[in-house]
C-alpha cells in the first residue's frame, strides 16, 4: 500500500508541473505584468517608474519561462515560472498581488465554502441514490419513464436559471430567505438554505440517471437472478444485493469529490454573496491577481489527485478482490 501511494505521488509531480505550466501560459497570454501593475496600483496615471517598481517588488520583472541573459541552468531557474512553482510545491502560497496572505485567506474562506458544499453533497447523494433505487424498483413503468423525462429536463436547464429563479421566487416574491449575504454561526443558516436547495435540485437530474444506470446494470447480473430464484423479494434484492454491490462504481464519483469540497462554487458563491473560496478565485481573476489564481489552481489540482488516490484505496476496502500493486 505504501509503495503504491508513493508511486502515485511521484506520478503526480509531472502532472502538477504541467498544470502549472498551462496556468502560467494561459494567464500571461491575456495579461501582461504592466496590466497587472496598473490594475493593482489603481492610480489614474501610473508612471513607468511606478510600474517597474511594482514588478520588481512582486517578482514579475523576471522572464516567464526562459531567461536568455542568465548563464547556464539559470536560464531556466531564474524565471518567473520556476521561482513561483518551487514555492507552490512546498505549499508556500505567499502573498497576493494586493499584499494579503493567501494561506490565511484560504483558511478563513474555506469554512463558508464548506458550509454550502458539504450539506449540498450529502443531501444530494442521499436524495439521488434514494430516487434511483425507487425508479429501479418500478423500472419499465410509467413512473420510470416520467421520472427520466423530468431528469433530462432538469439537466437541460442552465444552473444560472435555477439561481436567478430561486432568488426571484423565494427572496423577492415570497420573502422566505435573504437574497444574498452571509454571517457566521447559526444565524448564517438562513443565508445557506436557498443555495443548498438549488445545488441539490440542479444536480438531481444527472445524479439520478447515473445511479439508475449503475443499479440497472447490477439488476441484470447472474447473482440477482439467483437471488430471485431463491424467492427473495424485490426489496430484499434491491437493498441487500444491488445497493451493496453498486457501491464500488459509486465510490468513483464520490470519494474523488470529497477533498475538493472546500474549494467552493464560483457561480453559486458569487450570486449569493458567500465569502468562500469560489468567489475568492473569481474576484482574483477579475482583479488580475495572479498570486491567488496560481495558488487556487495548484491547490485544486492537488486535492483532485488526493481524491483519485483515496478512490483507489477505498476500492480495497469495499472489494477484497481489488489489490493495489
Amino acid at each position: 500500500m505504501f509503495a503504491y501511494i508513493m508511486r502515485r505521488v511521484l506520478f503526480a509531480l509531472p502532472i502538477l508541473i504541467g498544470v502549472n505550466f498551462i496556468t502560467f501560459a494561459l494567464f500571461f497570454m491575456v495579461n501582461t505584468p504592466e496590466d497587472m501593475a496598473r490594475a493593482q496600483l489603481g492610480a489614474k496615471q501610473t508612471t513607468p517608474e511606478m510600474i517597474q517598481s511594482w514588478k520588481v517588488d512582486h517578482g514579475y520583472d523576471k522572464p516567464l519561462f526562459f531567461n536568455a541573459d542568465a548563464p547556464g541552468l539559470a536560464k531556466v531557474q531564474d524565471t518567473l515560472f520556476v521561482q513561483e512553482s518551487m514555492k507552490l510545491f512546498v505549499f508556500d502560497f505567499g502573498q497576493s498581488d494586493s499584499g494579503r496572505q493567501i494561506t490565511a485567506d484560504v483558511y478563513e474562506r474555506m469554512w463558508p465554502s464548506l458550509a454550502i458544499a458539504l450539506p449540498t453533497f450529502v443531501i444530494g447523494l442521499v436524495t439521488n441514490i434514494a430516487l434511483a433505487l425507487l425508479i429501479v424498483l418500478f423500472r419499465g413503468s410509467a413512473l420510470d419513464t416520467a421520472t427520466m423525462m423530468v431528469a433530462v429536463a432538469i439537466m437541460s436547464i442552465s444552473g444560472l436559471f435555477y439561481i436567478i429563479a430561486g432568488q426571484v421566487l423565494f427572496s423577492k416574491v415570497w420573502h422566505w430567505v435573504p437574497i444574498s449575504g452571509y454571517t457566521e454561526g447559526w444565524e448564517g443558516f438562513k443565508f445557506l438554505i436557498l443555495p443548498i436547495f438549488i445545488g441539490v435540485f440542479s444536480g438531481i437530474g444527472a445524479g439520478m440517471r447515473w445511479y439508475r444506470s449503475i443499479f440497472l446494470e447490477e439488476m441484470n447480473k447472474d447473482y440477482i437472478r439467483t437471488a430471485r430464484a431463491k424467492g427473495l423479494s424485490d426489496l430484499k434484492v434491491l437493498f441487500g444485493h444491488v445497493l451493496q454491490n453498486g457501491m464500488l462504481p459509486i465510490l468513483t464519483g464520490v470519494v474523488v469529490v470529497i477533498p475538493t469540497l472546500f474549494m467552493g462554487s464560483l457561480i453559486m458563491e458569487s450570486f449569493f454573496g458567500i465569502p468562500g473560496l469560489g468567489s475568492y478565485t473569481l474576484d482574483a481573476i477579475n482583479a488580475q491577481d495572479f498570486g491567488i489564481v496560481k495558488a487556487m489552481v495548484f491547490l485544486g489540482s492537488v486535492l483532485y489527485i488526493i481524491g483519485l488516490i483515496l478512490t483507489d484505496i477505498s476500492y480495497t476496502l469495499f472489494d477484497p478482490r481489488v489489490k493495489l500493486a
